[in-house]
């Protein structure tokens, strides 16, 4: 694997903060229709899904996926859409009401701080802020190009009704601003009843096994070869897909392909990850606390992110990171893939693992390594 050199400016470059978030109040179609005109839309990762020329996207470099988020005061809604690829919904601060089903009758569920949930492709869901003002939720959508979206038949309608039309090519026509009105087989028409009937019904049991809340979380501390090495004692639980992990043990809750893999990481203060690398691309999405992430084996470049901060971590790039804070911090991990995210460690992490009497085998899961011949992997 080539290992690029990454330049401090390449990492301010990918150093995306809070701060930086851009929004755009007319990013969808229903930007106007009452209930659902105070959203705060956000692009942050990838080339986007938004339905606006206006939207800022802060790395628009395609990575597999696109990360976003969506803020709202209390009582707001995100109105009833359906997208082609896996769309997951992770609950930073707040609380949020999530429905579907084409006229959000099927079910519901609620999303509480901490909770990741991944809505199967295909159905049409929306969600409310039902916490306070300041809630916050991040998703990520499964590959570079999404297909853009689906409206609900009663959002489209709506819309029209305050000027709002739809391009087959997704982009929003807004006759108030005095666009152009195109030709009628130009625009998008609601779906039609007998193809919204076809659609595969999800009952609330259904949704719950797509759901990883804080007391769902099975969280490993041997899910790294690093795990036994002073400051590589990181802890991590898996959402969706087998990525990091190197315990065979260890099992996500979430398995159907995505086009990424996610889990969270936490660690107490001065413990991490030590040096390592993989193929995949990586965006590290704060939590809580502040860490410390060094790229480059040799010739460290180091950016601290604190809570909402994103680096997205060039793919092959060695890598590590260590929480700075005085207390315990977590970050979500995304990766790329939907297979295993096999990592290589450094050679000084290999050998201070196999003194503590750890190693991986040929199957790159860990094993005790007197019993692990010399031709394993790193």
């Amino acid at each position: 694997m080539t290992s690029p050199l990454v330049t401090q400016e390449e990492l301010d470059r990918r150093t995306i903060r809070r701060s930086d978030f851009v929004s755009c109040n007319q990013a969808f179609i229903d930007c106007r229709t009452p209930g659902s005109d105070q959203k705060e839309n956000y692009a942050m990762v990838g080339p986007g899904v938004t339905q606006s020329s206006s939207q800022v996207v802060n790395l628009r470099e395609p990575h597999g996926y696109n990360i976003g988020a969506a803020a709202m005061p209390h009582g707001i809604t995100n109105n009833l859409h359906l997208h082609f690829t896996a769309e997951v919904f992770l609950c930073f601060r707040g609380e949020y009401l999530l429905r579907w089903g084409a006229e959000g009758e099927e079910g519901e569920l609620t999303l509480r701080e901490g909770d990741i949930a991944s809505v199967p492709t295909w159905i049409f869901r929306g969600f409310t802020n039902t916490g306070p003002d300041d809630g916050w939720l991040f998703t990520c959508l499964g590959h570079d190009e999404t297909g853009g979206i689906i409206w609900g038949p009663t959002v489209l309608r709506e819309a029209e009704g305050h000027g709002l039309y739809l391009t087959s090519d997704n982009q929003l026509v807004d006759t108030v601003a005095g666009e152009q009105l195109p030709d009628s087989e130009e625009l998008v028409r609601p779906m039609d009843p007998a193809d919204i009937a076809s659609l595969v019904d999800y009952s609330a049991d259904d949704m719950r096994r797509y759901v990883a809340t804080r007391d769902d979380l099975e969280w490993c501390d041997r899910a790294f070869l690093c795990g036994v090495v002073p400051g590589g004692r990181a802890e991590l639980a898996l959402v969706i897909g087998f990525g990091m992990t190197e315990n065979r043990r260890q099992e996500p809750r979430i398995y159907h392909p995505h086009g990424h893999n996610i889990a969270w990481l936490r660690a107490d203060p001065g413990e991490g990850l030590l040096t390592h690398r993989h193929s995949e691309t990586q965006v590290l999405m704060v939590k809580e606390g502040e860490w410390e992430v060094r790229l480059n084996h040799h010739d460290e470049v180091t950016v601290r992110l604190g809570p909402w901060d994103m680096l997205s971590v060039p793919a092959g790039a060695w890598r590590s990171m260590r929480n700075v804070s005085d207390s315990p911090a977590t970050m979500a991990v995304v990766n790329g893939g939907d297979g295993r995210v096999r990592l290589e460690w450094a050679d000084e992490v290999v050998k201070a693992a196999a003194d503590a009497g750890l190693a991986r085998d040929h199957n790159g899961y860990l094993a005790p390594a007197h019993l692990v011949p010399a031709s394993a992997p790193r």
